[in-house]
């Protein structure tokens, strides 16, 4: 029985996504990598740290930095991010979102952030939905990134259920693959070649009926 939803923010609620891919686009030009539209794409989803590394793998620079040069890109390339989120208002939600959880309310289902983003309490007050949610996993105190079911798990033990109990929405390959490994229903939005570890694919956030979801997962 279905009693909790677990979300990724960035790409899912709203599209924050564009800000980060923005400025660690930027990043890498001025540390002289020039990232393929594939290379940004595999960023998504995935911790500051972890995407840093991966930016200086795709340059050749692994190596290159000491662990306090790192800090002080990712620090930078966050300060650009958090200027870009200054911005953002409820518009920013994207179509569909506010019906969701409309109707996940009227169902008394309980639900919770589950996002790399060390920036979510900020985003989801912005956007007017912080009191929509019933808690937020602090990526401070994950070990393992996506697609390590770490941050998942954590998710599905805020909210006190059993992996049966509770669906969990991702946009990227790697959220999914986390909430795979979480033992936990997946619902991806985006392209179903990429997200084709997932449960249930729709194209876009409008596409998203809790009816329909539900649905799927009563079969599964």
């Amino acid at each position: 029985m279905l009693k909790g939803l677990i979300f990724d923010l960035d790409g899912v609620l709203t599209n924050s996504a564009r800000f980060h891919l923005t400025a660690w686009n930027n990043l890498a030009k001025e540390l002289g990598i020039n990232l393929t539209s594939e290379q940004l794409d595999s960023l998504r989803g995935i911790s500051r740290m972890d995407s840093l590394n991966l930016i200086l793998k795709y340059g050749g620079q692994e190596n290159k930095y000491s662990e306090k040069e790192k800090e002080q890109f990712a620090a930078e390339k966050n300060k650009k991010f958090l200027e870009q989120v200054e911005t953002m208002t409820p518009k920013d939600i994207l179509p569909g979102i506010s019906e969701l959880l409309a109707d996940a309310k009227k169902q008394n289902l309980k639900m919770d952030i589950a996002s790399a983003s060390k920036n979510a309490p900020r985003i989801l007050k912005k956007l007017g939905i912080m009191d929509e949610f019933d808690g937020i996993v602090d990526p401070n105190t994950l070990h393992h990134g996506k697609p390590d079911p770490e941050i998942y798990e954590k998710a599905q033990e805020l909210l006190g259920f059993k992996t049966d109990e509770v669906i969990s929405f991702e946009d990227a390959a790697a959220g999914v693959q986390s909430i795979k490994a979480a033992g936990q229903f997946a619902v991806g939005i985006g392209d179903k070649n990429v997200l084709k570890g997932a449960d249930y694919v729709v194209p876009t956030t409008a596409d998203l009926k809790l009816s329909k979801i539900e649905q799927v997962f009563n079969q599964k």
